[in-house]
């Protein structure tokens, strides 16, 4: 349905330290790299998640209102990203846990990176 999702960060070594940790248990690694951004994927795939310095020059900043979800395999997969966030200083948005306002089988997890953009890591499947 897209090609890739884009997010700003001020530090990029900072920002790789904090989300190779964080997209591990997803099964997503670094793709590509340049001083301007990183590029995770799936082993073999294309970038499909993408933190990059801002093109313009000035500083990221997260959007009001913006969300990017990570689909995640299973439910442990969600515990062990928020987790990982959790550990390199992300900012808790909503612990691991079901969600049925969504629908009965939405487990979900959300967090703040170390730039402040809102991340959310969802399974859809059942335990």
């Amino acid at each position: 349905m897209y090609s890739h999702t884009t997010i700003g960060s001020n530090d990029l070594a900072r920002a790789r330290a904090f989300y190779d940790a964080v997209l591990a248990p997803l099964g997503l690694e670094v793709r590509y790299s340049d001083p301007m951004l990183l590029g995770y994927g799936e082993p073999g795939g294309r970038p499909q998640f993408i933190v990059a310095r801002p093109f313009d020059g000035r500083e990221a900043s997260p959007g009001n209102g913006a969300m990017v979800a990570l689909l995640a395999p299973k439910r442990s997969a969600v515990d062990s990203c928020h987790a990982a966030a959790m550990m390199r200083g992300g900012a808790d948005e909503g612990a691991p846990g079901l969600r049925p306002h969504y629908h009965r089988n939405y487990y979900g997890a959300y967090f703040r990176d170390l730039d402040g953009n809102k991340i959310c890591v969802v399974s859809h499947h059942p335990e």
